[in-house]
């Protein structure tokens, strides 16, 4: 029997998508950032982006802590069982869940660095005695983690006020090839100034929110992406 040109056509597409398997964070799904993992933990590693609908498995002592990018949902798993990604919260199978919600910038999470570099420039442009700076994202942490793929040169520029910057070369040994955090370094960023980040032809401009405190906190928080 012959069939229809176009279930032909349909079959085809499912075939295809078979074969190509499920999406991953990179194409656009990204749901959640992970942010620690300690003990026996399967399906994530510490800074993986996670997609709805992966599931990460923990042994009896295993522990992951994720947060949610658009919700800023921050999760701490432990115990044996599994965690099963949600588009904003996880569902968890004989594991102990806790979760809190932590400030982050849930706009800046989803922005694309074309996006964010277009503007950016207009911005830095626009910069004159006259005219404050308008900050395209914040972050909730004096020492950002900023997420940079391979070599190059990292420059974070204050722009609400001259004389404060910073350039970093960047060998892309950097871990996992992409992000650098600030909190390994004596250098923290001012509470409350404004800054143009910048790496290859990618450009964001963020502030640093006026209570933030240098060194570690949620990655989520401080995350630039830059990438």
């Amino acid at each position: 029997m012959k069939l229809p040109t176009f279930i032909v056509a349909a079959l085809a597409g499912l075939a295809a998508l078979a074969l190509a398997g499920p999406p991953t964070a990179w194409a656009g799904h990204a749901a959640d950032l992970v942010e620690d993992v300690q003990g026996e933990v399967a399906g994530a590693e510490l800074m993986d982006y996670v997609a709805p609908g992966q599931v990460i498995k923990l042994g009896p002592d295993g522990a992951v802590v994720m947060s949610y990018l658009k919700s800023c949902r921050r999760e701490s798993v432990s115990g044996a069982g599994s965690v099963t990604v949600g588009p904003s919260e996880s569902k968890v199978d004989g594991a102990t869940l806790k979760s809190d919600i932590v400030n982050c910038d849930a706009s800046h999470a989803q922005a694309t660095s074309r996006e964010t570099s277009e503007v950016a420039a207009t911005i830095v442009r626009s910069v004159g005695p006259d005219s404050a700076p308008v900050a395209q994202a914040v972050i909730y942490g004096a020492s950002p983690i900023f997420e940079a793929k391979g070599r190059g040169t990292l420059i974070v520029e204050r722009i609400d006020q001259p004389g404060e910057r910073q350039q970093v070369e960047l060998s892309g040994r950097q871990f996992k090839g992409r992000f650098y955090d600030f909190a390994g370094t004596s250098h923290p960023l001012t509470p409350g100034g404004i800054y143009a980040a910048s790496f290859g032809p990618s450009r964001i401009v963020f502030k640093v929110d006026a209570q933030a405190k240098a060194g570690p906190g949620p990655a989520v928080g401080r995350l630039i992406r830059l990438n």
